[in-house]
């Protein structure tokens, strides 16, 4: 990392229906970057697309010297020799080219090789994995950092579990959480490029537990009561509405971060589940037949084909190709309840039934284009101010173990991502 770099940070995938939020977001807190300046600049295949969307930032922030201050570099992730030349001009490269499983790996590669930290905000459990799978020793032997799912995926969950146990007097030993989304009057949908990454992650969900396998990981010990797993659809006291198990990646970034700690810091694992709410009965019946066609399309590749030309249909709405209008992110928000248990101090965590317990919220704005980029840029800001309490080593890590350490739960209270104990 000797080397001179001209950039902080740069934006891979700038001009992607995320990556121009990303833009704005970095450009709304250039002034937390070292010394105050942060430096920064946008990547992607096709320059007059970047060019607009600095332009669109400039309108948007009402900063007309964005067009002339950032620079604009291209590169393609289908050209190793156009990302080695961006890769090697950054400290930090926050990749936003999803879905992942196909455009994130050459990515990472280049970073790995170039001696440059990754970012990036895939919620794709199986890209995450066989990136620390095939990357972690060397980004260990360059001193790199690469650091996926640092959006809504998974940094909120991730973190929610650091803090809530970090708050909580003695040994807390396991966690759920309950995520509500709501939209406001003008409803709210998420673009196609995460329902796409869905329709392939489960179309391809027993290769992750193949290569879940290679890993060779010893189970994690249980401390405390095992946590009761909850069933497919159960009613919510906590919520007063029905939930189901969390689909997403939260509970695969969660179990690695607690794996890290206990193995590299002997710190006790905290057991984990994720739950959703869904609403009341009328939302169920929706829901169940979205969810049995989506699962029976899923397995034939006619029917996944149905599913990506037809997002809107299948989805009832809730993915359109289009993305929400910023009107709908306005009205938006999410809040996470985290419910946790465990033994107060003096007492052993291995006899009787947990003695305590703690309640805590994560809350945000709209999840998808409000509060990830947020979260990824936090994230990189933090890496940039707070490199001596990072992982010893380099390496594959996820948001709770490359961060457990630093203030990255202050900086996102500040920017209204907020954490408090109820």
């Amino acid at each position: 990392m000797a080397r001179f770099r001209p950039y902080h940070i740069i934006i891979f995938g700038a001009s992607g229906f995320t990556g121009q939020f990303v833009v704005e977001e970095v450009a709304r807190t250039a002034s937390e970057g070292p010394k105050g300046n942060l430096k920064w600049a946008v990547a992607g295949r096709n320059r007059t697309k970047l060019e607009k969307v600095v332009e669109q930032a400039a309108g948007a922030l009402s900063k007309p010297e964005l067009k002339s201050e950032v620079d604009i570099l291209v590169a393609d992730v289908s050209d190793p020799d156009s990302l080695a030349v961006m890769c090697k001009q950054a400290v930090i490269v926050l990749s936003c080219v999803g879905p992942y499983r196909f455009f994130g790996e050459p990515v990472v590669k280049s970073c790995v090789e170039n001696g440059t930290h990754c970012i990036d905000i895939s919620g794709e459990p199986q890209f995450l994995e066989r990136m620390q799978l095939n990357y972690h020793d060397q980004a260990a032997e360059k001193g790199v950092y690469i650091v996926g799912s640092c959006g809504f995926d998974s940094i909120p969950a991730d973190m929610g579990v650091i803090y809530t146990r970090d708050q909580f007097k003695g040994t807390l030993t396991s966690i759920e959480s309950f995520l509500t989304a709501s939209a406001g009057t003008e409803g709210g949908c998420i673009h196609d490029g995460t329902w796409q990454s869905a329709i392939y992650g489960l179309a391809d969900s027993n290769k992750l537990r193949s290569l879940r396998k290679k890993f060779g990981h010893k189970p994690l010990p249980v401390v405390g009561a095992k946590i009761k797993r909850r069933g497919t659809l159960f009613y919510s006291n906590e919520l007063q509405q029905y939930a189901i198990p969390f689909m997403g990646s939260d509970p695969s970034v969660v179990k690695r971060t607690q794996r890290y700690l206990n193995e590299e810091l002997t710190e006790s694992p905290v057991q984990y589940g994720a739950y959703v709410g869904v609403g009341g009965i009328s939302n169920i019946f929706k829901l169940v037949f979205a969810g049995l066609m989506f699962f029976f399309l899923v397995k034939f590749s006619f029917g996944r084909n149905l599913l990506i030309k037809f997002p809107e249909f299948f989805s009832f709405g809730f993915f359109s190709k289009e993305g929400p209008t910023r009107k709908q992110m306005e009205g938006s928000s999410f809040r996470f309840i985290f419910l946790g248990e465990g033994y107060t101090e003096g007492s052993e965590p291995n006899e009787g039934k947990p003695n305590s317990k703690i309640r805590t919220l994560v809350k945000g704005p709209e999840p998808g284009y409000v509060a990830t980029p947020i979260a990824m840029v936090q994230a990189a800001l933090t890496m940039l101010n707070e490199s001596d309490s990072l992982p010893k080593t380099g390496g594959v890590y996820t948001p709770g173990a490359t961060f457990a350490k630093t203030t990255i739960v202050d900086r996102l209270n500040k920017h209204g991502i907020q954490f408090s104990v109820l």
